[in-house]
């Protein structure tokens, strides 16, 4: 179905919540998709940060297909096959920077989004105050969580509520209450907010790096401070790792070990199946052990077919060295982007990347001029450019990219 027919039945029967680009792609392999009239396009957005093999990985297709031959869904009354060993990867991965003898196991809720594993963090908090006026025998119930300015948690209403970004909110209120935004970086801003609150807060929800806002990295020092003040008052800090985990960083599989501090809860999704919806939150043993079944569920979060992505996801990472292709593509496009006289400031780490650009450089106009030669860009706002391409992005793409900006600048 061509480009026009497909936007004719969009304009009558989708909800018009996103304003679309006009191209209709049909076919992707690696980098490149080939849209209805079979031009090629080299793939800077991966589905915002999702395919992160690349479109149609060999070791992807066949896992799931081979599972959506044999059984794709069950539900989680029963046992499955993978669920487990996803699990323990993933456990393994979040202790990869801890010393062996201070290893605890980490237990995982598998969902379907980032949403979803970020309400299953906002469930934890919630609970882990709740169990504290408990034991302190107390009716005062901390349910404060401190979230930071800019950041972006889902669309959910309480993930909404969670994302301290007033223009998406307004029209959505009265929101969930119980949020309490606080400038990123800021340790003196951090330290007040908690000497005011300590007592109310069961939990701190950040993203290590910022990256709806247009890819912020948290310093270190940051992350400590959240760590330290959150031990000092018994709430839980909780990473979202939903954009920059999964190696979408490079080096480590998350984006929080590239500091030297461990939070309680993380979630992720995204890459972490490839394409393949899915998501997942995992705590702590001593952390999780607050839930209790029948508490907190979900009935498709797990399938045998998510399952078998992320496994397949997880396993081609590390059998290719995908990681290390990550750091040195990464640090390549930085350093590229950084040559531009139109650039005022390149942030991010790994391939989540984003640029300022001079006020005379209108970013989304840059994005369709650049979906005209074949490229897919985005824009996080009137000057900035986000890059989140395939984890499997080599040099060459990047150059052939500094090639087209070049004539765009």
């Amino acid at each position: 179905m061509s480009l026009e027919q497909q936007k004719q039945l969009e304009e009558s029967y989708v909800m018009h919540t996103f304003g679309r680009k006009p191209v209709e792609l049909v076919r992707g392999q690696g980098m490149r998709l080939w849209d209805d009239e079979g031009k090629e396009y080299l793939d800077f957005l991966a589905g915002i940060g999702v395919v992160s093999l690349g479109h149609c990985h060999p070791a992807l297709v066949k896992a799931v297909s081979d599972q959506a031959s044999t059984l794709m869904h069950v539900s989680n009354y029963y046992y499955i096959e993978g669920r487990g060993q996803l699990a323990q990867k993933l456990s393994d991965l979040l202790n990869l920077r801890v010393e062996e003898s201070q290893r605890q196991p980490w237990q995982t809720f598998f969902a379907n989004s980032g949403a979803e594993a970020n309400e299953c963090a906002i469930k934890l908090a919630r609970l882990h105050g709740r169990k504290r006026a408990e034991a302190a025998g107390s009716d005062a119930l901390p349910r404060l969580i401190v979230v930071l300015e800019r950041s972006f948690h889902g669309r959910t209403l309480a993930t909404l509520a969670a994302t301290a970004q007033p223009v998406k909110q307004e029209i959505f209120q009265p929101l969930p209450d119980g949020f309490v935004p606080t400038p990123a970086n800021d340790v003196a801003a951090l330290e007040a907010l908690f000497a005011q609150c300590g007592d109310q807060i069961c939990g701190m929800l950040l993203e290590p790096v910022q990256g709806e806002c247009g890819v912020y990295p948290c310093t270190e020092e940051y992350l400590q401070a959240a760590r330290r003040l959150t031990e000092r008052y018994d709430a839980l800090l909780m990473f979202d790792e939903v954009q920059c985990g999964m190696y979408r960083c490079g080096t480590y599989p998350f984006g929080f070990q590239h500091a030297d501090v461990l939070p309680d809860v993380v979630t992720m999704a995204k890459g972490i199946a490839g394409g393949v919806p899915m998501g997942a939150c995992a705590a702590r043993d001593q952390v999780a052990q607050i839930f209790e079944p029948g508490v907190h569920g979900s009935t498709f979060g797990g399938s045998n077919l998510a399952i078998s992505a992320a496994n397949a996801v997880l396993a081609t990472i590390e059998d290719e060295g995908i990681a290390q292709n990550v750091a040195q593509v990464g640090a390549y496009l930085q350093e590229q982007l950084s040559k531009f006289d139109q650039v005022l400031e390149v942030r991010g780490r790994g391939l989540m990347v984003a640029v300022d650009l001079t006020e005379d450089h209108d970013a989304p106009a840059i994005v369709l001029e650049a979906l005209g030669k074949g490229f897919l860009l985005n824009a996080t706002g009137p000057h900035t450019l986000r890059f989140l391409p395939p984890l499997v992005c080599t040099r060459e793409d990047v150059d052939a990219l500094i090639r087209m900006l070049a004539e765009l600048l």
